[in-house]
């Protein structure tokens, strides 16, 4: 059985967005590099024809993984979240309680996570640790330099921003 995909209703509807792009903008782009790499003549020895080729080979296994994604999708209602404890679909401010430091991170499905600006997957060692906490608790998150100490201090829906 394929593994549950968990998407958040922005997340959901930028995979179908991307599939409609890809299958339709996209195919028609690449079908006319073949096209035109054809009429270089020997397709044998065309590179150009190649390279088309192979782009068009993984832009379909792109769209395959995509459809396969969406399929298996479970949308999470960020609108009516509870904010009780934390779960997908939450946004959640932590404080070091060594540094005194704060942080704050949307708690996403594994599909749509992106570090970089602040959306953890539930299954990353921020996620795992948070997920199922409550306001004010303390939570241990495995580092590479040792663990880190953290307490939850606030618990949000998350606004999609």
């Amino acid at each position: 059985m394929d593994r549950e995909v968990i998407l958040t209703e922005d997340g959901y509807h930028k995979l179908k967005e991307e599939i409609e792009y890809l299958s339709g903008e996209k195919r028609r782009e690449v079908a006319e590099r073949i096209k035109e790499a054809r009429e270089f003549g020997d397709i044998s020895e065309n590179s150009e024809y190649d390279d088309a080729k192979n782009e068009q080979a993984q832009l379909e296994a792109r769209i395959q993984t995509l459809e396969q994604k969406l399929r298996n999708a479970r949308v999470v209602d960020t609108e009516h979240v509870s904010t009780e404890t934390v779960s997908i679909g939450n946004k959640v401010k932590l404080r070091n309680t060594a540094d005194k430091e704060t942080v704050e991170y949307s708690i996403v499905g594994s599909a749509e996570a992106d570090p970089r600006n602040g959306r953890l997957s539930n299954e990353s060692p921020v996620g795992k640790a948070v997920l199922g906490r409550k306001k004010g608790e303390k939570v241990t998150i495995p580092a590479p330099r040792g663990a880190l100490e953290y307490q939850i201090v606030s618990i949000k829906a998350d606004d999609h921003g």
